[in-house]
């Protein structure tokens, strides 16, 4: 038997595994500006998620140009990534989950005027979901790079416009309405589109469209429960006090957790 090799240990410069994953930045980014042990793990969990938020946008973009395309196979293994990658998203709630009020007030004043509200790449989630709003812009006029970033996600179509003109080109019945919208606005249910899920349902399982409508059912589960998850640490952290940032806080999360994306494909199940 031949001996294993002895991995290679001198490199002339940094590693190559530094090279590819440039470690050495991502753990010297936690800058905590209180003297409470507990700020960086909200830090590194808040950074943690933005990593996350970063890798869906970039399924969800490959999805689209996927969809566009009329590459359905290549579109759904994206959005099935996705779904693994939102899985572990929510579970950056599991450290943050049990803050109790003394423990997030003992460095909730070092976060001054930071919201999560204000992140940018979860807006642009938000975007690819349909949830458009061009005063979500505001924020960030003061960093061009990321307010062009998310002008340009504002005017571009969502996924979820995507999948419905990719259904209209298969031959369905999704109305003019739907397809010419403005998708810089907010996506609207439609009673169309809504017959358009119902008859996808009632057929063929298998069929590939009705696959992607089962995946798409997935994301919008795991952003609902992801909502719900946030809710339910802000309440546990702070009650119904104003948030971070002059935010409604738990008022506003309310609000968002009785929402669902991608909205026909769970109203279209009552008529399956």
């Amino acid at each position: 038997m031949h001996e294993p090799e002895a991995p290679h240990l001198d490199f002339r410069g940094t590693t190559p595994y530094e090279d590819y994953v440039q470690a050495d930045v991502l753990t010297h980014l936690q800058h905590t500006l209180s003297d409470d042990p507990g700020e960086m793990v909200f830090l590194v969990t808040t950074q943690v998620m933005e990593l996350w938020f970063t890798v869906i946008v970039h399924e969800w973009e490959t999805a689209s140009r996927s969809l566009r395309a009329g590459d359905v196979p290549a579109a759904t293994a994206a959005l099935k990534r996705s779904v693994r990658e939102l899985e572990a998203l929510n579970a950056s709630w599991k450290p943050l989950g049990g803050l109790t009020p003394a423990q997030f007030n003992s460095y909730r004043g070092s976060l001054g005027e930071g919201s999560g509200f204000q992140s940018a790449m979860y807006r642009r989630m938000e975007f690819l979901l349909g949830e458009k709003s061009a005063s979500m812009l505001a924020p960030h006029r003061g960093a061009p790079r990321v307010h062009d970033e998310l002008e340009k996600a504002l005017q571009e179509p969502s996924l979820y416009d995507e999948v419905l003109r990719l259904l209209a080109r298969r031959g369905h019945a999704v109305p003019d309405a739907v397809l010419r919208r403005d998708v810089s606005r907010k996506y609207e249910p439609s009673p169309e589109v809504e017959a358009v899920w119902t008859e996808l349902y009632s057929g063929d399982e298998s069929a590939d469209l009705a696959r992607l409508g089962e995946v798409l059912t997935d994301i919008a589960e795991l952003v609902w429960r992801w909502r719900n998850d946030h809710l339910v640490a802000t309440r546990r952290a702070m009650g119904a006090k104003t948030g971070t940032g002059g935010s409604a806080g738990v008022a506003w999360l309310e609000k968002r957790a009785r929402s669902n994306v991608f909205p026909e494909l769970w109203t279209a199940r009552s008529h399956v």
